[in-house]
């Protein structure tokens, strides 16, 4: 009886999405499926499962403690890239909404995508880039972390669908899905939106600061910038085969995104660029000489691949960790 039950809800979600979804959506009954095969769940579609089982990954929870921009911020109302994630899913749920295109799949894409993120936020991937002759991009470890890395070693096995997106949410990106180019809209939107706002409190600038004709397009306040540009998308790509920007608005953001690299991004970083390059770097060369010394769970990854699984290992730690294992290592103790 139960199980009927919970059979019809799924179902009433399929046929819903069949009736009210664009014809550009993905539906979910219709996904290419998962790497390996699996009962589904009885009562959640695929897309709505997968999120669940990003937000109970143990990469998802270490987020709240690695850098967005500001590094161990002066105050408890920064975005940490925890928060920057969660910024991220509700603007591409507002986005997906409003497009009638599947917000579970935009929900799920955007929760994933930062998985793989290092501590120190860009700076940290930067140096991991330099350092492995592998190279290391966040977007390509975050799809290597929901593959491969959770539970210990099985991954989450998602669904084709949400590993894409989290691989093509990058600017380089291409999206197969319009749910995942909703995800990348909605990355930049709060990238660039709450980043104005803790640059403004941590001093970096001034709201009189910010250019002025991209100001005037998309207002003085984050509400306001972040509803300019969701309604602008709607405006542009409703009942379209795309997503996509205004003309006009879009070269706005990326005026407004160009103005904080270049006046907070690159100073926020320099601030913490030499410790962070000191203690990646030599955290780096000493798993690279002694792989013996990984926990366990990298170790099998060394067999094949150690500058990989010091990737591994590095990128996974959050800010406060790696200062701990540093210091453990390098920083002499008293009476030892």
């Amino acid at each position: 009886m139960k199980t009927n039950l919970y059979e019809e809800t799924k179902k009433r979600t399929y046929e819903r999405e069949k009736l009210f979804l664009s014809p550009y959506a993905v539906k979910s009954a219709e996904t290419r499926g998962r790497l390996r095969e699996e009962k589904p769940c009885e009562m959640r579609t695929d897309f709505q499962r997968d999120r669940d089982r990003i937000i109970y990954s143990k990469a998802f929870l270490r987020l709240k403690n690695k850098t967005q921009v500001f590094f161990a911020p002066d105050g408890d109302h920064y975005m940490s890239r925890l928060t920057h994630t969660l910024d991220v899913s509700q603007i591409a749920r507002s986005i997906a909404r409003a497009l009638s295109l599947n917000e579970d799949l935009a929900e799920a894409i955007a929760l994933g995508h930062d998985l793989g993120h290092t501590p120190f936020g860009h700076i940290g991937e930067r140096v991991l880039a330099s350092l492995s002759p592998e190279g290391f991009r966040h977007n390509e470890q975050s799809l290597r972390v929901v593959d491969v890395l959770e539970k210990d070693g099985k991954g989450l096995n998602l669904t084709y669908e949400v590993r894409s997106g989290i691989l093509n949410h990058t600017p380089a990106g291409k999206p197969e899905t319009l749910e995942a180019e909703v995800v990348r809209y909605a990355d930049l939107i709060a990238y660039i939106n709450h980043d104005i706002e803790d640059a403004i409190r941590a001093g970096f600038l001034t709201a009189e600061q910010l250019p002025r004709d991209a100001v005037s397009l998309f207002g003085n306040h984050t509400s306001a910038r972040i509803n300019a540009a969701i309604t602008d998308i709607f405006r542009e790509s409703e009942g379209q085969p795309f997503v996509r920007m205004s003309e006009k608005m879009g070269k706005a953001l990326y005026e407004l995104r160009s103005f904080m690299f270049e006046n907070v991004y690159e100073r926020a970083n320099k601030l913490i660029q030499e410790s962070a390059e000191r203690m990646l770097c030599a955290l780096y060369n000493y798993f690279t000489e002694r792989p013996e010394t990984l926990p366990a769970r990298y170790r099998g990854t060394a067999e094949t691949s150690v500058p990989r699984a010091v990737c591994d290992y590095l990128s996974s730690m959050t800010d406060n960790y790696i200062i701990t294992v540093f210091k453990d290592l390098f920083v002499p103790r008293e009476g030892v």
